[in-house]
């Protein structure tokens, strides 16, 4: 883990609410792992007081991508920062995605904003991995396949692709998944990693997700990102045990904390 000042490359809209935002920070690219992420200082003041935490996106040589949905003051300010800026980060945080295993096939199920963790994650894949992507939003203006490719779309209205949610829509293909040793690797709202983590106890498939949560310091200090353990006894930290986990170890119901 290290905190840099790292410089911003620029930013480039990839929907109405969603950029991607590239930053120069050699020092956490060249060790950055799937999955993992960065917590970062949107000013250089104390407002907003919080770090941001945003998933590594995608990692070119000593530049790091992030792709940012604008919720609030923080993201709105990250979106009007221009080159040459200097914002101050850290990372990289978290363990990352499992890429080795022997299956001969990856899932990847991207609920809207989900779909950030993944460019880098098939990046790094080994080549002799089949691909299948899923990619599932509430409508057509949601939906983001950055870099994903020949993807699978889905939306709660219609819009777009199948017509129902992203566990739907992967089951009513299941048929790609004949004579595959499959895994899947899924990020996105808890609501969809709680009715993915029933079908895959159904279909007795192998998952990894990426949690999604608010969070203070990012390493483990505040205890602010808390979520239930499935076995009930206890609870992880996003931000330290996670972001990524294996589905079997996570009681949804709850949220995180």
């Amino acid at each position: 883990m290290l905190t840099i000042n790292a410089t911003v490359k620029g930013s480039k809209k990839i929907s109405d609410k969603v950029f991607l935002f590239n930053v120069s920070a050699p020092e956490i690219a060249h060790i950055a792992k799937p999955g993992q992420f960065c917590n970062i200082k949107v000013t250089s003041n104390n407002f907003p007081l919080l770090r941001r935490p945003f998933s590594i996106c995608d990692v070119n040589g000593g530049n790091i991508t992030f792709m940012i949905q604008i919720l609030g003051e923080g993201t709105k300010i990250l979106s009007e920062k221009c080159p040459g800026e200097i914002i101050s980060i850290i990372g990289p945080l978290g363990n990352g995605f499992s890429l080795e295993g022997d299956y001969d096939t990856a899932v990847i199920v991207a609920g809207g904003l989900g779909a950030a963790p993944f460019p880098f994650f098939l990046k790094n894949i080994s080549s002799d991995k089949k691909i299948i992507c899923f990619s599932g939003a509430r409508s057509a203006s949601d939906i983001i396949s950055y870099r994903l490719p020949e993807v699978v779309t889905s939306t709660d209205d219609g819009s777009t692709g199948f017509k129902g949610n992203i566990i739907q829509c992967i089951d009513s293909h299941k048929q790609k998944f004949n004579n595959k040793h499959i895994k899947l690797f899924a990020c996105g709202p808890n609501a969809m990693l709680k009715a993915l983590k029933e079908f895959c106890i159904l279909n007795n498939y192998e998952c990894d997700v990426s949690i999604e949560s608010a969070m203070a310091c990012g390493f483990g200090i505040c205890q602010g990102c808390a979520i239930q353990a499935a076995d009930k006894e206890g609870y992880y930290l996003v931000c330290k045990d996670g972001p990524v986990f294996n589905i079997n170890k996570i009681d949804f119901s709850e949220g995180v904390k």
